[in-house]
């Protein structure tokens, strides 16, 4: 699968479940449009009977189709014991089913000049995309369909052991034998206890892939890889009427399946600070990784967070940004973020601290933006720069058809509405900085995970 891997999670648009499933009695539902409006993607969504639903939004301007399928299960619905089983299945889906045959699916979309073939899974869902030529429409619903209804057939242990063999290789090489990778699973460890999903990333435990069987492969496609928990989105040039008779024809006759339910684990609670100190022998210059619990994707408090990290490390402009890195020059980099998912969210500040400068310089620095921003409101400049920024990032994802494509199914699966991007911007305009420090002083004084990190054996200090 030399095509395989793109970047996990890169590219597109990331999220949960919030599945809007239409009763199958109800033809479709029209989004609203508003002719003054530069951000609304038009669509049409419906249910076919087994329950797979299906966005169509057509653009006959350029004789390209993105198909995009999200799955509606990703390593936040996994169990005990079974963790990377959302991503192992994102790369069994590539392995080949019934009709396509085995390990031809990047290889019949070259050829028929298929681009931006890949899939990724986080937390919330696993996604499988590509964009072709609109002749080549039906090509691409075929091999969609063929994975979706009969990947079983061609399932076997050879096929299993190989792509387990390819997981692990991936996470060698991304997570365990990288700068800084041992600090993604100390905080993630931090953040959660043992048996919550989201304690052992994506990518899951070596120990975990190893002992995979073939029946909890065939039992994980036959509780989640159904019609109902899935959400088909062909957007580009096609007649909409065409593109229903072309859905109908590769996925109408699926029989139907109940909906899986999604378990949300409870809430973990930190009850003390707690700070974990590692030696990293491929890191070059120490890092410092403070965080907290936040809210989960749409919530609320999550708009206002998004906004409070852009002003704590935006690039050039940031208050850390610009004291650590641009002022006292402590710093090579500053990032603060806030990362929502379907169940909780987690917000983020990191320091990549320059060889030999004061750790504890940094610290205090960090420390003293923190209480500004849980003790006065930000600038209302500073939240217009961010909204600006925000509302332009969103316009300049419209241009490809594969960002429409993921536009649609993000609101789709965290929303319900397919075409929320209106509301979701208007929820960042209506922000205030009052609003946003009332969030800050409810996140960031609670008790944190903060993971140092300082090059080991081979680093440079």
């Amino acid at each position: 699968m030399a095509l395989r891997r793109l970047c996990p999670g890169a590219v597109l648009f990331s999220v949960l479940l919030g599945s809007f499933m239409l009763n199958p009695s109800t033809a479709s539902a029209a989004a609203p449009s508003s002719p003054d409006s530069s951000v609304e993607v038009p669509f049409e969504r419906y249910t076919l009977g087994n329950g797979l639903e299906v966005i169509l939004h057509s653009d006959r301007s350029v004789p390209l189709v993105a198909v995009d399928v999200w799955y509606h299960v990703g390593s936040g619905d996994e169990e005990p014991g079974l963790s990377g089983f959302a991503h192992l299945f994102e790369h069994m889906m590539f392995q080949g089913a019934k009709h396509i045959g085995s390990d031809v699916h990047f290889d019949t979309l070259r050829k028929i000049g298929g681009t931006n073939v890949n899939g990724t899974t986080n937390k919330d869902r696993t996604n499988y995309f590509e964009v072709v030529p609109s002749h080549q429409l039906e090509t691409a619903l075929w091999l969609e369909s063929d994975r979706m209804g009969y990947l079983l057939d061609l399932l076997n242990q050879e096929a299993l052991d190989n792509q387990i063999d390819v997981v692990r290789n991936e996470r060698r090489q991304r997570y365990d034998n990288v700068p800084f990778g041992a600090e993604r699973f100390a905080v993630a460890a931090g953040l959660y206890p043992e048996g919550h999903p989201y304690r052992y990333l994506t990518i899951g435990k070596h120990e975990d892939l190893e002992n995979a069987k073939l029946s909890d492969v065939r039992a994980f496609f036959k509780r989640w890889y159904v019609p109902s928990n899935a959400t088909l989105v062909l957007a580009g040039d096609f007649a909409i009427e065409d593109g229903k008779a072309l859905v109908d024809k590769w996925f109408g006759s699926f029989p139907a399946f109940d909906k899986p339910d999604h378990s949300a684990p409870e809430l973990p609670a930190l009850t003390q600070t707690q700070r974990v100190e590692l030696d990293d022998p491929f890191a070059k210059f120490t890092r410092l990784h403070f965080a907290w619990h936040s809210p989960a994707r749409l919530k609320k408090g999550d708009a206002e967070l998004t906004v409070l990290a852009r002003v704590l490390g935006s690039a050039g402009w940031g208050r850390l940004y610009k004291r650590l890195v641009l002022g006292d020059e402590l710093a090579q980099r500053v990032s603060a973020y806030q990362s929502g998912s379907g169940f909780s969210g987690e917000f983020h500040v990191i320091v990549d601290v320059k060889p030999g400068e004061d750790l504890a310089k940094v610290e205090a620095i960090v420390g003293e933006e923190l209480r500004r921003a849980t003790s006065e409101p930000i600038s209302d400049v500073e939240l217009r720069r961010v909204v600006n920024g925000f509302e332009s990032g969103i316009v300049w994802g419209l241009e490809e058809v594969i960002g429409r494509a993921e536009r649609l199914q993000f609101f789709n699966h965290y929303a319900g509405d397919p075409g929320y991007t209106e509301a979701y911007l208007q929820t960042f305009r209506d922000l205030t900085p009052e609003a946003i420090l009332a969030q800050a002083k409810s996140t960031l004084p609670a008790h944190r995970v903060e993971v140092l990190s300082r090059p080991g054996k081979g680093g440079d200090e």
